[in-house]
């Protein structure tokens, strides 16, 4: 569709058939009146308002202007003059006989485009620590299927980057011989493929839909030797595009995104050394403290030479690996009760979604201190074998930067990741709110607030059913029964779930309902819709969904677009709504 809707002309906008025939039996036909997009009667009120003319018939250019600025929210300035003017020619075409301005029709048209989008068009400032954003995460990036039995491929590695996620996990395992990495989950029957493949896929597809950072992952289960090819592999494919942090290895806050632009950073857990052993009080793997152990002894048998000639190929691997490493990341060891203290250096750490309602129960507060200056990455329980996902909004709520997610299913959880992700114009990193940030008042995701605002939300209309579906889809005697689902996904205080009337046997639904959402963290808040085919006898029938930003979305009357059950848009479904915020 281009931007000025006019291929709705396609869709219902075509002269329509005005009766449908539903045959029932071999002699009984059920014979349905079809209705035409038509705007509803508070939209009519509205161009009448703003029309130029005594009989309301026309809209001005100026007409157009007030529209934006009084019932719109748009600014006030020469800017928007400027918008008005460009809606009104790209819409010259619909004008007929009409030339001195827009008919109800063409102004009816504009609302339900694409360039009457519900969300703002807005830059969030990208110069803080990375430790101060979302980031569009994937889980097991490179399985086409489920984690137990599907292949692994550069394909799902491409699809999420030009989505615009912008962490990529890789498992790293030893190959059959053992001289060569690969890259595949590991206990199961999924297929492997190679390392060299993904990260070449990674450097061709990291900045297709995004310029900002792309961090990669590294689930590490190889040995120094394999370690030091690795390293080799990925300095030679990503070259300048890889950062590096101070020789030093010690950061103690994260660059910025904007400083970051069209750079690679790979995160895992680097090697051990004996100061940070100490220093971490960890248990060192068995091989690690031999050779340690052998290099540093006083011992002087026949083997002492080639022992030390070892360790120092242990050690040069190690610190061939440690350079890539410019996130250094770990798993909790042992008890929770040293997970968040301060260190020097900032890191990254990974917890599971049972670990982390586990522990949010009595450290919230101390779960958010933590992410203002690290990294939190939340990962799917095992148990996920089918690929599904869990409520990311437990993990942004405490600050979790990276909420990784199952790319390759589908449901109303993929779309609420899809859904915050459309902020900052979905370029994958979305700057944490204040009150995530806050020092002296660490926020407490489940302490009592009054609500902040409350978003009103009126659903007039829906259309463009009857062209992307067959007369049968949802109904084999009838037209469908669609209704509207509206939830809001947020902190639990605001979670919140409204439903619209049932449209019995409607292509064109009218509803004109109108629901009010209060919210007492607004910044965290996520708007669902989804449309189903309401069956009185069995299950609703899927018509569409999609998910909005709450701290994004435009006050006035929108245009909302759905998507299939694949989180792709449909061409011509699209529901006509009202935001206002009081």
């Amino acid at each position: 569709m281009g931007s000025s809707g006019a291929s709705l002309g396609s869709s219902s906008w075509r002269k329509p058939k005005h009766q449908q025939h539903f045959q029932v039996c071999f002699c009984f036909k059920r014979i349905f009146k079809l209705k035409v997009s038509e705007p509803p009667e508070e939209i009519r009120s509205i161009f009448e308002k703003f029309s130029e003319n005594n009989n309301g018939t026309v809209m001005s250019v100026d007409g157009l202007y007030r529209f934006l600025v009084r019932f719109q929210g748009e600014r006030d300035c020469d800017d928007t003059k400027h918008k008005a003017q460009a809606i009104f020619d790209s819409h010259k075409h619909l004008f007929l006989f009409q030339r001195k301005g827009f008919h109800l029709d063409a102004f009816f048209r504009y609302l339900l485009g694409d360039d009457n989008a519900p969300l703002l068009q807005v830059g969030h400032d990208m110069r803080s620590p990375l430790a101060h954003y979302f980031l569009y995460t994937g889980h097991n990036s490179y399985l086409t299927g489920n984690q137990f039995s599907s292949n692994s491929s550069t394909a799902p590695i491409i699809k999420a980057l030009k989505k615009g996620v912008r962490v990529i996990e890789l498992d790293l395992w030893p190959n059959s011989t053992g001289k060569s990495v690969e890259v595949r989950h590991g206990g199961t029957i999924t297929s492997p493929v190679k390392l060299r493949a993904c990260l070449k896929a990674i450097k061709e597809y990291a900045f297709y839909a995004s310029k900002y950072p792309v961090v990669i992952t590294f689930e590490d289960h190889i040995k120094p030797p394999l370690q030091a090819k690795v390293a080799k592999m990925v300095n030679g494919i990503f070259g300048d595009m890889l950062y590096r942090p101070s020789s030093e290895h010690i950061m103690n806050k994260f660059p910025s995104p904007e400083s970051l632009k069209e750079k690679i950073l790979i995160s895992t857990k680097p090697p051990e050394t004996p100061e940070e052993d100490q220093e971490h009080n960890e248990e060192r793997s068995s091989e690690i403290n031999y050779y340690m152990i052998r290099y540093n002894s006083d011992d002087n048998d026949e083997n002492e030479d080639e022992d030390k000639d070892k360790s120092e190929d242990e050690e040069n691997n190690a610190l061939e690996y440690r350079d890539i490493i410019s996130i250094h990341a770990g798993k909790p060891k042992g008890g929770s009760g040293n997970l968040f203290i301060s260190h020097e250096k900032v890191r990254r750490l990974s917890l599971s979604e049972d670990q982390l309602e586990e522990i949010a129960k009595t450290r919230a507060t101390e779960i958010v201190r933590f992410t203002q200056k690290n990294l939190l990455r939340i990962y799917p329980r095992g148990t996920r074998v089918d690929s599904s996902n869990y409520n990311p909004m437990v993990g942004w709520m405490h600050g979790a930067q990276m909420v990784a997610f199952n790319m390759q299913g589908h449901g109303h959880l993929l779309r609420m990741m899809e859904g915050m992700f459309r902020a900052n114009g979905g370029c994958g990193y979305v700057k944490k709110p204040n009150i995530l940030l806050d020092e002296n008042e660490v926020f407490d995701p489940s302490a009592f607030r009054l609500p902040k605002k409350h978003l009103q939300v009126m659903v007039y209309m829906g259309e463009g059913w009857r062209s992307e579906f067959s007369p049968t889809h949802f109904d084999l005697y009838s037209p469908p029964d669609f209704c509207v689902e509206l939830r809001i996904y947020g902190v639990p205080a605001d979670e919140s779930t409204k439903e619209t009337m049932t449209m019995e046997d409607e292509w064109v639904p009218v509803w004109n309902q109108e629901f009010i959402f209060p919210l007492t963290v607004p910044e965290l808040a996520l708007l669902y819709i989804k449309v189903v085919e309401h069956d009185f006898k069995g299950k609703n029938d899927f018509a569409g969904e999609t998910c909005l930003p709450v701290s994004e979305l435009r006050q006035g009357i929108r245009s909302i677009r759905l998507c299939n059950k694949k989180g792709e848009p449909y061409k011509h479904v699209r529901l006509l709504m009202r935001f206002q915020f009081i």
